[in-house]
């Protein structure tokens, strides 16, 4: 197995290739056209619930595959919508939901809903990079942590957000230091400690999550005993091992500050 920096360099360095080669996977370019050829005639929140294809493709690009199976709660989440502030799209802390009530708006459009882009092609190229980062994790949980969180960072608006979701919070955990006594405690502690640490404004910058994802990925290798990635060579005791002083250092770094 590569290591986590190196892999992930390798799927970045042109994403645009990854994702092409990604989406000619027979059994992704199978579903995808049936998706595609089928969409248009879903008309209704019970022609998406019955048409298993369909429901599977749309619950697997909102990142729900492991949610399949709530069938009762996806219908709730569909038959309110997102209009109303307190709907379960709304008020659930998952935001997955509200991404899917957002792409598949039967409360607003009816049966119009699966004739925008957001039902179409932003659903398969969701599906695509879904399917990209679960693969990535059978080999190795750190590169489909870092495929995500380099999908989802720029999105963010505070530190709740990430304590709010496990793969984000895996990832700036690991990235920051933080204590594994704070891990699980007090929510506002680790807030303040993840503003202590990160601006979440660095993440926009392409090159600045490039280089928070870098730290990231050579971290887990070391704390998961993955092979040393080559960048990390460099921070070696003379003997085996990467010296911990230097962990150390890197570990206090603040990014943004």
């Amino acid at each position: 197995m590569l290591d986590t920096a190196l892999r992930y360099t390798m799927l970045t360095r042109d994403m645009d290739k990854t994702i092409e080669r990604t989406s000619k996977d027979p059994i992704v370019d199978r579903e995808t056209q049936y998706y595609q050829e089928n969409i248009r005639s879903i008309k209704s929140i019970d022609d998406f619930m019955d048409n298993d294809r369909i429901y599977r493709y749309a619950m697997k690009a909102m990142g729900l595959e492991d949610m399949i199976y709530a069938k009762g709660l996806v219908r709730d989440v569909l038959e309110q919508g997102i209009t109303d502030p307190t709907s379960y799209a709304n008020r659930l802390q998952d935001k997955r939901y509200k991404e899917l009530a957002t792409a598949f708006n039967f409360e607003t459009y009816g049966s119009t809903a699966t004739s925008f882009d957001r039902a179409q092609q932003d659903v398969v190229d969701a599906y695509v990079l879904q399917t990209l980062e679960l693969n990535e994790g059978q080999d190795n949980e750190g590169v489909r942590l870092a495929l995500y969180f380099k999908r989802k960072a720029p999105e963010l608006t505070n530190t709740y957000e990430i304590l709010a979701d496990q793969a984000l919070y895996a990832v700036v955990r690991t990235a920051i230091g933080m204590p594994e006594a704070m891990v699980g405690g007090d929510v506002d502690a680790q807030a303040k400690y993840i503003e202590s640490r990160l601006d979440l404004e660095i993440l926009k910058d392409p090159e600045e999550l490039d280089k928070f994802l870098t730290k990231f990925t050579n971290l887990y290798d070391v704390q998961n005993n993955i092979s040393i990635a080559p960048t990390l060579s460099l921070f070696q005791n003379s003997g085996s091992g990467v010296n911990p002083d230097v962990l150390l250092k890197v570990n206090s770094l603040k990014f943004g500050g």
